[in-house]
């Protein structure tokens, strides 16, 4: 058959694709807007008509609600494990119904094909092209992955989906059943510049030379660092997700992508999620390539890159500049993401700069967030032997190849004012300042 026959062939709905799981299979997605809203509606029917069995959900930063993440009773039969936690699924992680899966995220992949057995994957997808081929649109991550190791294929064509020729595709031939969809994509709310992240983000962009090439995370601090470096000259993008920010520099010209040493000419990002200004931005842009997360957030392919620039947040420090991003204490927040693989990346680049940033204090200015032990039983995500400059509203404290007591001094001199006696106390009392 030519593809558009194997397509009429394969067309169902949505129902018709959450029917053809079997049961005690092991179900994943990916992550934001790979997740397929039409089959985990239809999935959540299923639960509810009681007609699914001994089966597990993998997901991550989802985006759109399944039953056994809020009722016992549904996930009895459709267990979700979560590898990323989004609002959607945090109380379910730390309440004890739902699993979660830690993983450091460049190593993904390898994962997926060496331990995670995957009986059928579900993706949602941009229509399929001339030749067959339904591409991830505006997600790379683990994909190609999945692709490959899945055992069943079934796939959600959004009409609104992104086409881009660099992003892993599938064919109609490997997959099992095909529905379609026309949603728009969910975008993400604009994160709101306070005084204290713009105030991060002017002392960033100032240590970021003209060439310098760029990773940018999620939130105020690294939007904050995007806008104030829109005076910059020839900057490249190679990044974990591709934000606003970052199309801003592109689009005002502050970004060429001139001077990278690998991809040169190309963004290059392992996802993309932000307003519908970006997700126009991929629409076939020959100039912007949306590859799997082992080749973006490989460390060795981040540092071939010289002056390449890393931007981070963290929930806390220890005086050891241990930098907890995911938990606070036991209660799992969010998950590893790409923080330490792009922290590794930078400090090995030849000129390279990796920042951690955030704002000096925590509830309402009660708590700092620098502190002499990280809260009991929180998640280390880069460890001190990584770690390289951690900044706030008060400065920058330089790390990399300082000592304890050096490294003590330089975090207490960024904390709030009103905590800086009290921690030096703290560090005296447990001989940490010589």
């Amino acid at each position: 058959m030519n593809p558009q026959e194997l397509y009429q062939k394969k067309q169902m709905t949505a129902d018709q694709l959450a029917a053809c799981i079997p049961d005690n299979s092991a179900i994943r997605t990916d992550l934001f807007l790979a997740q397929p809203k039409t089959i985990f509606e239809a999935l959540n029917r299923r639960c509810q008509a009681n007609n699914i069995h001994g089966c597990s959900i993998t997901t991550g930063l989802e985006l759109y609600p399944l039953l056994c993440y809020q009722d016992p009773k549904y996930a009895e039969n459709l267990r979700p494990i979560c590898q990323f936690c989004s609002g959607l699924s945090r109380k379910a992680v730390n309440g004890g119904l739902a699993d979660f899966l830690p993983f450091t995220y460049w190593d993904q992949p390898a994962l997926v094909r060496n331990y995670l057995d995957t009986d059928v994957f579900m993706v949602s997808v941009s229509p399929m092209d001339a030749h067959g081929y339904f591409s991830m649109g505006v997600t790379g991550s683990a994909c190609g992955a999945y692709i490959e190791t899945a055992r069943m294929i079934l796939v959600e064509v959004n009409q609104k989906m992104p086409y881009c020729a660099a992003a892993p595709k599938v064919h109609i031939s490997q997959v099992a059943g095909v529905c379609e969809a026309d949603y728009p994509l969910s975008a993400l709310p604009t994160a709101e510049l306070d005084e204290a992240s713009l105030t991060i983000g002017g002392l960033i962009a100032e240590e970021i030379p003209d060439g310098a090439c760029l990773q940018l995370g999620i939130g105020a601090i690294p939007d904050a660092v995007g806008m104030a470096l829109k005076d910059k000259h020839h900057l490249g993008i190679h990044t974990e997700m591709l934000t606003d920010s970052m199309i801003e520099l592109l689009e005002c010209g502050a970004a060429d992508n001139s001077q990278k040493e690998t991809y040169r000419g190309q963004t290059v990002a392992t996802f993309a999620f932000g307003s519908q200004r970006i997700y126009d931005y991929v629409n076939h842009n020959p100039s912007l390539m949306i590859l799997p997360v082992d080749v973006v957030n490989n460390p060795y392919n981040i540092a071939k890159n010289s002056n390449f620039v890393s931007v981070n947040a963290a929930l806390e420090v220890d005086f050891l500049g241990q930098v907890c991003a995911e938990t606070m204490g036991i209660k799992i927040y969010s998950g590893s993401g790409g923080q330490l693989d792009f922290v590794r990346g930078a400090t090995m680049s030849r000129g390279g700069q990796s920042f951690i940033a955030f704002s000096s204090t925590a509830k309402g200015g009660t708590l700092s967030k620098i502190k002499p032990i990280l809260t009991p039983g929180s998640a280390v995500t880069t460890g001190k032997n990584e770690v390289d400059m951690i900044v706030t509203e008060y400065g920058i404290a330089r790390l990399r190849g300082r000592s304890m007591s050096q490294r003590v001094k330089a975090l207490i001199s960024i904390a709030h004012p009103k905590f800086r006696d009290e921690l030096t106390f703290e560090a005296k009392q447990r001989s940490m300042i010589i």
